[in-house]
């Protein structure tokens, strides 16, 4: 999910496990949340489109790089924490078993929420690279920014430094749904503006404070997993349906997935898929994966492989190359994110004469509200533009 979610479930997750034990709970969870993606930085990422298609949601996503960065954070806050207090000659540390368990609900849930989309992550890895998804949950969804944002402001002091947080996050959140109101569902909308309301009157009369701030973070969290887990069940009775659709089209080995509708709730995309032909309700594409340039460029370019592994409907379409010389120029994308994918940012271009790819320019490489955020294109909807920072958080 978007980085703005994490942070405000992480901290809310933190507050709820480790206040009043562990001061700024909910900043450390709020960090802590967003390590698997800001960790990435150490491994090579930001970088060409191959290596952000191999590297994004990987190893810092995985069960494994989750408990790394909960050990690193855990040792860097507790021993910086006690470092601090000697310098000072006094003070509160945190208990390392409330530093720890915080941090550590705050950076599992970061795959955990992201395992819920459409975009997928790899949570075996080193050892098992295969891509899992829960498709549950839309990459971007309002109410995991919302009810945790007002249980924080809820148990947050009086004074004007949290409010001015509180607000500038408010005016954030608003500015976003306001944008892309024309493609989020109207009773989202209606709902957002509503709990909002809710949030400014709690504060002002005081309805939870410091005190009780536990447990307006763990009311919060709840209503969210309850929320979370109902799209679950739901989504169970569409996948049945989208799996009789594709194994009726496509016979009983067809590939299928029920993909998620940023801004729709309780709403998925069917697509389905034979080793010749990818399609949805209403369209088809032929996918040419047999051809002997597309298996070439799998075979022998970084690029071809990069793509190949990541996509989970991939397509490829070929070009003779007019010049001198001759050559082919394969591409291959992923059939969730574009229908027709030579401008798609999940896609690549190999030049075959060369024997390496080039990665397509994309103009929607930043956007991570709309189709190229692994929610699948809909054709009767454009996507909104969140100004957010890249796709598949």
């Amino acid at each position: 999910m978007d980085n703005l979610a994490h942070a405000l479930v992480g901290a809310a997750l933190a507050r709820a496990t480790a206040d009043p034990h562990v001061a700024r709970a909910g900043l450390i969870g709020a960090v802590a949340a967003n390590a698997p993606d800001w960790t990435e930085l150490f491994i090579g990422l930001p970088g060409p489109r191959a290596a952000y298609l191999m590297l994004h949601r990987g190893i810092t996503h995985s069960l494994l790089g989750a408990v790394v960065e909960t050990v690193a954070l855990t040792l860097l806050i507790g021993l910086g924490a006690r470092a601090w207090t000697r310098v000072r000659g006094g003070g509160r540390v945190p208990p390392w078993g409330a530093l720890t368990t915080a941090i550590a609900v705050a950076v599992f849930s970061h795959p955990f929420m992201d395992w819920q989309g459409s975009y997928g992550l790899r949570p075996f890895l080193p050892w098992n690279d295969s891509w899992y998804y829960g498709d549950w949950v839309a990459i971007v969804d309002v109410l995991f920014w919302v009810l945790p944002l007002t249980a924080l402001a809820w148990g947050s002091e009086r004074h004007w430094r949290p409010l001015t947080a509180v607000l500038l996050t408010v005016g954030l959140m608003t500015y976003l749904v306001v944008r892309t109101a024309n493609v989020i569902a109207p009773w989202i909308v209606a709902l957002y503006f509503a709990i909002i309301a809710l949030l400014l009157v709690g504060w002002v009369r005081h309805w939870f404070g410091p005190v009780a701030r536990r447990r307006a973070a763990a009311l919060a969290l709840l209503v969210l997993a309850l929320y979370s887990g109902s799209q679950g069940i739901v989504a169970q009775f569409r996948k049945a349906e989208i799996r009789e659709t594709a194994q009726r089209r496509f016979g009983p080995d067809a590939s299928w997935a029920a993909l998620t509708d940023a801004g729709w709730p309780f709403t998925w995309e069917g697509m389905s898929a034979s080793r010749d032909t990818v399609a949805g309700d209403d369209w088809r594409l032929p996918r040419h994966l047999d051809a002997p340039a597309v298996q070439r460029a799998v075979r022998e370019t970084p690029e071809g492989r990069a793509i190949a592994h990541f996509a989970r409907f991939l397509v490829a379409d070929v070009d003779s190359v007019h010049r001198e010389g001759g050559g082919l120029r394969v591409f291959l994308w992923d059939a969730r994110y574009s229908r027709g994918g030579r401008d798609s940012w999940a896609g690549v271009a190999v030049s075959l004469d060369e024997g390496r790819g080039r990665s397509i320019p994309s103009p929607d490489a930043r956007s991570s509200c709309g189709a190229p955020a692994g929610n699948g294109a809909r054709p009767d909807r454009a996507a909104p533009s969140c100004g957010a920072a890249r796709p598949g958080w």
